[in-house]
């Protein structure tokens, strides 16, 4: 994915970390980074897929620094392949500390989600 700023780029997501997503030594779980992931992959796979799927698989992550209370967090979304029914998106999180300006990547991962149909069966994405 990649190593340097983030600020050309358009963020799938951005929020605030919050006092309640805090472990008690002050830092945000990792779950619920994971959970603004899964959220923003999500939503891109929805938007290439032009309607329902699902998360099946997330391939290994390493988080490189921590985020505390307050930090904005911003999740990026890259398409890297698209299967019959199935889509693998680049994530990458970056955090700005409150008061600085500048971005710190946080972790990277890859998601592989299946469209799916009404069912809930796997169904094919769209072509273009």
């Amino acid at each position: 994915m990649h190593d340097t700023s983030p600020d050309s780029r358009r963020p799938a997501l951005r929020t605030i970390a919050m006092p309640a997503d805090m472990n008690l030594s002050g830092d945000i779980f990792g779950g619920w980074i994971m959970a603004q992931m899964d959220m923003a992959a999500g939503a891109t796979a929805g938007m290439i897929a032009q309607g329902r799927t699902a998360t099946v698989a997330v391939d290994a992550m390493a988080f490189l620094q921590p985020v505390k209370v307050g930090d904005e967090v911003t999740v990026f979304t890259e398409l890297l392949r698209v299967g019959t029914s199935s889509m693998r998106i680049g994530v990458e999180v970056w955090r700005r500390k409150r008061m600085e300006a500048e971005a710190e990547k946080v972790t990277e991962g890859v998601f592989t989600f299946v469209a799916l149909d009404a069912e809930g069966r796997p169904r094919p994405v769209p072509k273009g």
